[in-house]
This record gives C-alpha cells, structure tokens and sequence, in this order.
C-alpha cells in the first residue's frame, strides 16, 4: 500500500496532510508513505525529518500521484477548484482519494470526479458520532480558527482585552459577543474569557446556553423559534425568521467592542447576522472578525480575505484560518486521518465495509457512481437501495444419525417376545 502526500497548492495553504510522527502507525498498517519534496515545509516539517521517518521523499509530482494507491490531501475536488484541478485528472480507477473535497457544494463535480472510477472520501463528512469525534477534521481546524480568531481581533482592537486597574486609571475590560456556538464558538469564547474580556455569546439552537456557561460566558436570548437541526447542527431557517433575529440583533450589538461570527450551515450560504445597519450601530472602533467569509453571509459588509473599515468598524475576512497556525494544524489533521486510515487500512488493502458507518458515511464515490445519498439528492441522481447488512450464514442441520443395531447381552433376552399391536 503506498500513500501519497503531495504539497498542497490551494493558494496560501500552508498545511501538509501527514506529518513524520504519523509514519510510524501507518507503517504497521502495511502502508509505504511517499512524500512529494518540500510538501511539509511550511508547517515546519523538513524533507529530512520525513526521511527519518522512513519516508520517500519523491521529486516528481506527476510521478507520486501515478505511483500511489491513496493520496491523503488537506484541500481537493471542490475546496480546491483552480488549482487542483490537474490532480483530479491524474485519478484512476483502483486508487483512492481522501481529503477535504467540500462536495456539499459542488454535488455536480462530485458525479464528474466519481467517473475517474476512483474512490473519494470526502473528510467534511464524516458522521457526528462519538466513534468518530477523532476523526472529525471539522472539529480540530475549528479549535485552531476560534483561537485565532480572538488574537485576531485583539490585534485590531483599539483597546486590550482585560480590565486593569492602574495609578492612570481602571481600564475596562472589552466586551466580546461570539455568534454560533459550535466548537469554534466555544474556542474562541474560552480564548477571549481567557484574555480577560467580558464575553457573551448567541446561538440559534437554546441547547447552546449550557456550554456558553460552562466556559464562563452569558448567552443572549432572543424571542425566536429553536434551530437546532439534525444531527445537532444548525438547520437553514425562513426569511422572516432572520428577519426578526437582525431586527432583536441590532440592539444586542450595541453594546460590543469586539464581534467574532462563525456560523455556518452545512452545504449552504452562512445565515447573515450583521447587516450594515447593525454595524452602524456599533460603537466606534469596534471590531468584527467573520471566521468563514469565504462561505458568504454572516456579515453583509465583510470582503472575503480582506480587511476595511466602515462607520468605523474594523470588518475582518480572513481565508483559511488554520493555515495560519500551520504545525499544530497539520498535526491534528494528521492524527485525524492516520485515525481514520486505522478503520480503513487491514493489512495493507484498503476495506469499503459499509456497514461501518464512519466509512458509509465519508465515501462520496466508488468505481463510477456516486454513493453519497445526500450528494446524490443534491446532484439530482435518483435515490440507491442501502447495502444490506451480510446474514450469518444458517447454522449447520446435522444429519440425523441412523439406528444402531442393539446386540442384546447375555441375560438381557426378552422372557417372552411383545404383544403385537392390535
């Protein structure tokens, strides 16, 4: 089995899909590992530190991708339309790709990609199970961009974080509301309570509430319907609704130095929160930092990869947060795949065995056809009848043994021979 990592070429992206710590596991999966030059230097990991691994450090891109049986990539398909694209055409039947290929959002590229014949398993989808919390790439870069997002905006700010009493005076602490409380919320409301601020935070689903308190933050409430959605997650809501929850908004945002956004719903545009009239209404100064413009939404005024100013507002859109913070980044991506690679890897072959729901539920595609079902629906495919799980095989009916012929014992002789039956 030979895995290739290749460097990625998502403009920016600084992270490397394996790193040297992970051969050592993967190489008692009866797994070869094949590095392309250079692909983890960015995030601090020399070609040396890969070949002391017991890696094999290949010059020749075209050739690493022809020579591997998987390539584990951070971004492909879908997360990375331009430049990835001439990866996707090296792809064969027999191989297998697994990275973050974003299908939700291009189901159409998704039955194209399918007709390499290769295998695709895409990272984002990965099941929210307990089983699989680690595995879930989601969750890990999530840690890393709510940290990053509060050092962010505290870079931006015109004010620090904590209170201070002083012989110049008390300074007050900044007051920080966190919207969408999924675990890049969280991580950023510990960050900034961490750094002394005073810190709320606002979710559509009430159940939220509890873990905002658990990490010392308020949760604000407005009078709208819940929006939890299946599986936990935010559900996309009506236009009325997001109406009426910009209108309560606006006054709750007054009162904020700091706003960090990070909600998102699977698949679809970011819900917008703060329309250019809410920021208006923000103190002068203020800072708004949108964890996933790229997604769109969240902030009506935010340009994607870019910072600017209005009614003096610092609006912040970083891209591809967790390529900032590339070392800690690839390391938990790769302890997330090598995971991953445990379930699917026996004795050096790569297994499908959808009835576990992990793999079921990560495989987008496998020799031509599109096996995803919520892929397929947003493809426009016609629906799969489900694996059926394998039946034990019926247990063995032993054939009935055939009567012994009884040799009466001496003395055993019957004193007279039976009555006949009438």
């Amino acid at each position: 089995m030979k895995i290739a990592v290749p460097a990625e070429t998502f403009p920016g992206e600084r992270r490397v899909a394996i790193v040297p710590a992970s051969l050592k596991p993967l190489s008692k999966l009866g797994a070869e590992v094949l590095v392309e030059r250079g692909a983890g230097v960015k995030a601090g990991f020399t070609d040396d530190d890969y070949t002391a691994a017991g890696a094999r450090i290949i010059d020749d891109r075209g050739e690493l991708l022809e020579s591997a049986d998987l390539i584990v990539q951070v971004r492909a398909a879908t997360a990375n339309p331009e430049a990835g694209q001439a990866d996707l055409a090296r792809l064969k039947a027999g191989q297998c790709l697994i990275a973050q290929c974003d299908p939700l959002s291009d189901a159409g590229a998704m039955v194209k990609l399918a007709g390499t014949g290769a295998a695709i398993i895409s990272l984002e989808l990965v099941p929210r199970i307990t089983r699989a919390q680690s595995i879930d790439v989601l969750s890990s870069m999530a840690t890393l961009a709510g940290y990053k997002a509060v050092l962010i905006a505290a870079n931006h700010a015109p004010q620090m974080f904590p209170m201070m009493m002083t012989a110049a005076g008390t300074l007050a602490p900044a007051k920080v509301l966190v919207l969408g409380v999924g675990v890049a919320g969280m991580q950023a409301i510990a960050s900034a309570k961490r750094l002394g601020a005073v810190v709320h935070a606002y979710d559509l689903r009430p159940e939220t509430k509890e873990q905002v308190e658990s990490l010392g933050g308020k949760f604000v409430v407005l009078d709208i319907e819940s929006g939890t959605g299946e599986g936990g997650y935010a559900r996309a809501m009506g236009e009325e609704f997001y109406r009426k929850q910009r209108e309560l908004m606006t006054e709750v945002v007054r009162d904020f130095d700091v706003v960090i956004t990070t909600a998102a719903v699977p698949g679809k545009k970011a819900p917008t929160l703060l329309t250019k009239e809410m920021v208006a209404a923000m103190p002068a100064g203020s800072v708004v930092v949108y964890l996933a413009a790229e997604r769109g939404g969240n902030c009506e005024l935010t340009r994607p990869g870019e910072t600017c100013v209005v009614d003096g507002v610092t609006i912040i859109g970083p891209m591809n947060v967790p390529s900032d913070l590339p070392k800690h980044a690839s390391q938990m991506f790769s302890n997330n795949v090598t995971t991953f690679l445990k379930l699917l890897l026996n004795d050096g072959k790569i297994i499908f065995n959808m009835q576990d729901e992990v793999i079921a539920g990560m495989l987008v595609a496998k020799d031509g056809e599109v096996l995803h079902p919520f892929v397929r629906e947003l493809a426009g495919l016609p629906k799969i009848a489900p694996v059926a799980a394998p039946q034990p095989a019926p247990a063995a009916v032993p054939e009935p043994t055939p009567p012994r012929e009884t040799i009466p014992l001496a003395g055993d002789e019957p004193e007279s021979p039976p009555a006949e039956s009438p």
